[in-house]
């Protein structure tokens, strides 16, 4: 699994942005920003529900490590190949 930040951000009535981060594993960045968004949408209300859909979601994921390195999970890392 891999950690990924998931940050939302939408304008409100009063145009003030409104939004929050999440951290949370997943095994893709498609799956995490699905994961990440059913858990904000419902922690929503009606009226900010509208507001989000009236203006729009404004969604950015980051994979991030999560400390772990290639020599700490038992993998061999590869050296990077340059094609000519």
């Amino acid at each position: 699994m891999k950690t990924f930040e998931v940050s939302f951000r939408y304008q409100d009535r009063e145009n003030s942005s409104e939004g929050t981060t999440v951290k949370l594993d997943a095994s893709s960045l498609p799956g995490a920003i699905a994961k990440a968004t059913r858990e904000f949408v419902k922690g929503l209300d009606r009226k900010q529900r509208f507001d989000m859909n009236k203006h729009g979601l404004e969604i950015r994921a980051v994979a991030v490590n999560s400390g772990s390195t290639a020599k700490e999970s038992g993998e061999a890392a590869e050296p990077a190949r340059q094609t000519k």
